[in-house]
């Protein structure tokens, strides 16, 4: 722990030191104190069954300074659990307000994908332990480009626009192998809306995905050996990829229900055809906030390319089929979440969790169940 601390302080130090000795500058911070442990032998969200803390805690410290009337430089560094608590620029960006309803942002900028991207690591700032996984858990959360900001109101109306382009290079797991997605040309458009007691709010986004996985690439040689325009359009190498997602929800203050939905297509690729979504209720009763949540993640959809393996040569379908199948499986997955929980208010700024999951991989019928709880603070 004395490690952490260290490593952090000389960070924010430094991200201090980024701004003019005469600006403005404001330190915010935020932590997630998370533990959980699996029934039985099982594995779930990085938990297994011994007590951990690591998998989905951290801490992290936002600077903010004011370069001018118009201009505000920001950073933010995040100390993660699951990468040992080494601290990391999470966000690195300008905004300069182009008037009272607009600004452009440049750097290091969090993906605007969901709901809670902007506050996806501030647990403080939700019911759950974490955000739902079946939506959440995708191989990015930062874009390197520009964003775009507008908003305004109507009446009881109030809404905001963003449009956001750039790059995304990031590590992941795919099947349980190692791999790197490159997104050249994204473009992002979002759009959130508030009347009364409803908050709705919608995404489109596409670019050029690249996907480098080492363990696929003997199998992706072999295919081009047998048929090369096959391979090539298996392969997930400059394709274009669409993101969609929308979300609704109904709060009274006294109780709430929610529900968002994502979708993700890279057809010429080998990635199927993925749908994501969740609905959750709570009721606030004092301090306390029980909720349910269900969520659904399916990628479970019959394989691609069988029709240019029908138009090959005879002899050649048998190990066409195999290796076009078999590719396919790697990325293939359905599972149906099921969590119960409560939050609890403690004192200003301080929350306490605990939750309940139960996890079904709806393509062999096991379950996981998982039992968490957090504390969550804002500083």
């Amino acid at each position: 722990m004395i490690k952490f601390n260290s490593k952090l302080a000389v960070v924010a130090t430094a991200v201090i030191a980024t701004f003019q000795a005469q600006a403005d500058v404001r330190i915010n911070g935020f932590a997630n104190l998370t533990g959980g442990i699996t029934s039985s032998d099982d594995t779930l969200y990085g938990y297994e069954d011994r007590l951990d803390f690591s998998s989905q805690s951290l801490f992290a410290i936002q600077v903010s300074g004011d370069i001018n009337s118009r201009t505000t430089a920001t950073g933010q560094v995040v100390a993660r659990g699951s990468n040992d608590f080494s601290a990391d620029f999470e966000w690195a960006y300008l905004t300069y307000e182009i008037s009272d309803k607009t600004s452009i942002s440049g750097g290091r900028l969090r993906m605007p994908l969901f709901r809670y991207s902007a506050s996806l690591d501030v647990g403080y700032s939700y019911h759950w332990v974490a955000a739902p996984q079946s939506v959440y858990n995708v191989p990015f959360n930062n874009i390197e480009g520009v964003r775009l900001d507008y908003s305004d109101y109507s009446g009881d109306l109030e809404y905001t626009f963003q449009a956001t382009t750039g790059t995304i290079d990031n590590e992941f797991t795919l099947g349980g192998a190692s791999a790197n997605l490159n997104v050249e040309n994204v473009v992002v458009l979002t759009g959130d809306f508030t009347y009364n007691n409803w908050k709705f709010r919608g995404v489109y986004a596409t670019g050029k995905a690249t996907f480098d996985i080492p363990t696929l690439a003997p199998t992706i040689g072999q295919l081009e050996q047998l048929a090369p325009d096959l391979a090539s359009t298996l392969d997930a190498n400059d394709d274009t990829g669409v993101f969609y997602g929308a979300s609704i929800e109904y709060d009274t203050f006294n109780w709430f229900v929610a529900a968002e939905f994502t979708g993700v297509e890279i057809e010429q690729s080998f990635y199927p055809d993925e749908l994501n979504y969740y609905v959750t209720a709570g009721i606030r009763t004092g301090k306390w906030t029980p909720f349910i949540t269900y969520e659904k993640s399916d990628l479970n959809n019959p394989p691609k390319f069988l029709d240019e393996v029908a138009a090959a040569p005879a002899p050649f379908q048998p190990a066409l089929t195999q290796i076009v199948v078999g590719v396919q499986q790697l990325a293939l997955a359905e599972e149906s979440t099921v969590s119960v929980g409560a939050r609890y208010d403690l004192d200003t700024n301080l929350a306490l969790k605990a939750d309940i999951t139960r996890n079904t991989n709806d393509l062999d019928d096991t379950d996981r169940t998982l039992l968490r709880f957090a504390v969550n603070y804002v500083f």
